[in-house]
């Protein structure tokens, strides 16, 4: 969904040949480009794929991009999922279409909170490679990607419960699966809690937020069986929902409200090596050199077409909570148990 980096520099050598002829029309001559991005997870119950096309026109490129008819097809695609053991197609999957109601101002810089995605509900095989196959039904044209799928795997720790005490470790253990296809690792602790005015202690809401611990843990071989036995101190879950100096990190410190802790999930997600390199690709350059060559791997097309899998250790036991009361980084919070 990041089509309009694509176009960047583009509109900047429009800008350019503007300035040399003033009777240039930059808009002539545009050409289809279709935008892929999908990520298919075998232990998803839907798989969604965001086809989208290039635009280019007169003035803001960003308002363009918050207007759907710039970058929707005016017309449904035929797209399919070919399944393949080895060479051999031995399913397709049918793509319908759906709207989804819940994007978020900021997710992308795309129209929000409608989105038009493809989607299927058949469920995909581990053991499988899949073909992504669009056709335009007006133009003819035919756009492919291809990935390998995400094997899934075994986490030894947590199980069943997790604390985080002062001055100790806690550990988090996992192992790959042998041709696993998982280039890169990322785990989101996601610690769920009550909240409520101290008014009107009736009415309690379930929140969360979302502490990503890690997110570039990879193999030395994605091929062969590796586990992963880390050990990080409990002090910076402390540091994470507090901030450094007690004053409010992940949750804001407000007097009028008071808080209890629930429990906490623990978010594994493997990525295919397509998706991993997408991922190094796009990280923010620390060199005095900022341009960076645009990953795809779509024919006929730009984007990403790739899988990942995703584990989730739920609702764990939170066995600090008398801690988090007297941590002088979240005292300031109001849990209470």
């Amino acid at each position: 969904m990041r089509s309009l980096r694509f176009l960047l520099p583009l509109l900047f050598l429009a800008s350019i040949l503007i300035s040399c002829n003033k009777d240039l029309d930059v808009n002539a001559g545009w050409k289809d480009i279709t935008i892929v991005y999908g990520l298919l997870d075998t232990s998803a119950d839907t798989n969604h794929i965001k086809i989208t096309k290039a635009f280019l026109g007169d003035g803001d490129a960003l308002r363009f991009a918050q207007t759907p008819d710039s970058s929707s097809y005016p017309d449904k695609l035929e797209v399919r999922l070919d399944e393949y053991a080895d060479t051999t197609r031995v399913a397709s999957h049918l793509c319908d279409t759906v709207t989804v109601h819940n994007k978020l101002a900021g997710d992308s810089i795309f129209y929000f909170p409608d989105q038009l995605m493809y989607y299927t509900l058949d469920k995909l095989n581990e053991n499988r490679t899949y073909k992504l196959v669009i056709k335009n039904k007006v133009t003819g044209k035919i756009v492919t990607g291809e990935t390998v799928m995400v094997r899934d795997f075994e986490v030894f720790y947590p199980l069943g419960a997790i604390s985080f005490i002062p001055g100790q470790t806690f550990r988090i253990k996992w192992t790959t699966a042998r041709y696993s296809n998982a280039k890169r690792y990322q785990l989101v602790i996601r610690f769920h809690y009550l909240e409520w005015h101290t008014t009107n202690p009736g009415e309690k809401v379930l929140k969360h937020v979302d502490w990503k611990l890690f997110d570039a843990i990879k193999p030395n071989d994605v091929n062969l069986i590796q586990t992963f036995d880390l050990y990080y101190p409990a002090s910076i879950f402390y540091s994470y929902l507090g901030g450094p100096h007690g004053e409010g990190g992940a949750i804001k410190v407000d007097p009028l409200l008071t808080r209890s802790a629930k429990y906490v999930d623990f978010i594994f997600t493997a990525a295919a090596p397509d998706f991993s390199t997408y991922l190094d690709v796009n990280q923010p350059s620390l060199s005095l050199v900022q341009e960076k060559p645009a990953y795809t791997n779509i024919t006929n097309g730009i984007g990403l077409f790739s899988s990942r899998y995703t584990k989730v250790v739920d609702s764990l036991f939170f066995g600090s909570k008398v801690e988090l009361e007297t941590n002088e980084l979240t005292k300031n919070l109001n849990f209470e148990h």
